[in-house]
C-alpha cells in the first residue's frame, strides 16, 4: 500500500513538474526533484538520474 502511493505520488510529482517546463507558471524543478527522490526509493533508474543531477550540479559551499 505505501509502495503503490509512493509510486503514485512521484509519478505525479513528475507529471507536473514536466508541465512545468511547458508551462511559465509552474516551476518545473520544484516538482521533478521530490518526485525522483520518492522514485529513486522503487526504480533504479530514478535513483540513476538523481544520482546524476547530484554530480552534474554540486552543492555550493561557502568556500566556492
Amino acid at each position: 500500500m505505501v509502495r503503490w502511493l509512493r509510486i503514485g505520488t512521484g509519478m505525479s510529482f513528475l507529471v507536473v513538474g514536466l508541465l512545468g517546463w511547458l508551462l511559465p507558471i509552474i516551476p518545473g524543478w520544484a516538482f521533478i526533484i521530490p518526485g525522483l527522490v520518492l522514485l529513486s526509493r522503487e526504480f533504479h533508474w530514478a535513483k540513476r538520474t538523481l544520482q546524476w543531477l547530484r554530480n552534474r550540479f554540486p552543492k555550493k559551499t561557502m568556500q566556492d
